[in-house]
């Protein structure tokens, strides 16, 4: 049983192995060898920083195939994080816009230069810290995880999917609903670190390497 974290060099590769180590004894491997990540039984898509670079290392490693092959098969669970939720999308407004994997129906958006609060403040761009995240549908990765519980961002651009049916978490921010968990079948996404996120991302780390969709 191996959960392999794939590696097309982009996102916090080892944080989120150290993670997954803690709440299971499965074998996790961070590896961009296209046997080892075809002969995992689970798959985890990491990212960090621009989409532009994101797509362009998948493309570059010779992984984005294999990535839109894995996803189209769906014969085992896959959990993207951050900027790997951003990917699956059509397409993303950052970098003067960017086409993404198509997965999932939706648009990635950037949050508006003017955010503001209910009382009219200023609220920071990107969007970094604790933030409550509602279930938005019910999921086996919401077991033992609190209806809005806080969970840790780091992001300016959000998801908009255009089909309710994959929306699963949403997080509220100033006046943008963004949907932070999304997911099809045997694919679940976050834009939030369960890395990061203490005990309830650690739940949700540990219903994936529990979940068999």
């Amino acid at each position: 049983m191996t959960i392999a974290v794939i590696d097309y060099g982009m996102g916090n590769l080892h944080s989120v192995a150290k993670a997954l180590e803690h709440v299971t004894h499965e074998n996790v491997v961070v590896t961009r060898d296209a046997r080892r990540i075809r002969g995992a039984t689970r798959l985890v898509l990491p990212g960090q920083g621009a989409i532009r670079d994101c797509m362009g290392e998948l493309e570059k490693t010779e992984l984005r195939g294999l990535v839109e092959e894995l996803l189209a098969s769906q014969d085992k669970p896959l959990l993207g994080i951050c900027v790997g939720q951003q990917m699956l999308l059509d397409h993303s407004e950052e970098n003067g816009g960017i086409g993404c994997l198509g997965f999932l129906r939706g648009e990635v958006r950037k949050f508006p230069g003017d955010m503001r609060d209910d009382r009219d403040n200023r609220l920071k761009v990107p969007h970094m810290g604790w933030n409550l995240v509602h279930q938005h549908h019910d999921h086996p990765l919401w077991k033992g995880i609190d209806q809005d519980e806080h969970f840790y961002f780091v992001h300016s651009y959000y998801v908009e999917a255009a089909d309710d049916a994959t929306v699963f978490g949403t997080t509220d921010y100033g006046r943008v609903s963004a949907h932070v968990a999304i997911g099809r079948d045997a694919t679940f996404a976050v834009q939030f670190h369960p890395e990061k996120s203490s005990r309830a991302g650690l739940q949700l780390l540990e219903n994936f390497v529990q979940w068999a969709p």
